[in-house]
């Protein structure tokens, strides 16, 4: 392209120099492109389905984990008993927060590691993978709970105080006394850390701007409209 008086031709920009916004140059490194409708890269609705849920019984599942290592960390509330009640050891101790705050630590860390696990393997999944995390989440959160609950001290405080005797001290059954500010925990997590990731290192939508010749294949065809630029036959013609 160039300007014309009849005795002079100028071009308007330098050769090799395209200026500041030009369509046809190459879009900036570290850009990551949405692949089309119907690519390897974008799953149909059916896959999709599948994939969602697959994170569901996999992160539920993965409940058991978190209810075996707040068995393990969580720490005993000791109870203590004589020929009539059962007491607290400890009326001043802090064991039954301590296992609440230890179950939602465990739960916080436990949603980050799906979350970023989720991210990296399915990166492209849509909003039925994200609802898959969630309510696999919320479900690992129970399993974890309840297998806590199962393979613990028994719940029969009055049967364990006669075994134990007089005096004797034994340990109260775990349990979490704020139960679903617990259970959410994890969905929490993972919702937060996922939309994070989402947002720094997933898929960015093509701008108009970069949709010239050099990326006229990804698209599937030329480009068109007013970003299509002069056609071979102007070219000639000038």
């Amino acid at each position: 392209m160039a300007w014309h008086d009849g005795t002079v031709t100028a071009p308007l920009t330098p050769p090799h120099q395209p200026g500041p916004h030009d369509p046809w140059q190459a879009p900036p490194s570290g850009s990551h492109f949405v692949p089309s409708p119907g690519s390897p890269d974008d799953p149909d609705t059916a896959t999709e389905v599948r994939q969602a849920a697959a994170v569901v019984v996999l992160v539920a599942l993965s409940g058991i984990a978190l209810g075996l290592l707040w068995l393990w960390l969580a720490p005993r509330v000791p109870l203590v008993s004589d020929d009539t009640a059962v007491f607290l050891k400890n009326s001043e101790g802090e064991e039954a927060i301590g296992a609440d705050g230890t179950f939602v630590l465990l739960a916080i860390g436990f949603g980050m590691l799906s979350a970023a696990a989720v991210f990296w393997r399915l990166r492209r999944g849509g909003v039925l993978v994200v609802a898959g995390l969630a309510l696999g989440a919320v479900l690992a959160s129970l399993v974890a709970w309840r297998t806590g609950i199962w393979l613990g001290p028994s719940s029969d405080v009055v049967g364990r105080a006669r075994e134990a005797g007089q005096g004797v001290t034994f340990d109260a059954p775990l349990e979490l006394h704020s139960v679903w500010a617990a259970v959410l925990a994890w969905p929490f997590a993972a919702m937060g850390i996922h939309l994070l990731l989402t947002a720094a290192f997933g898929p960015r939508d093509i701008e108009p701007g970069w949709a010239g010749w050099g990326h006229a294949e990804y698209y599937g065809g030329p480009v068109q409209g007013p970003l299509a630029g002069p056609g071979p036959s102007a070219i000639e013609e000038k």
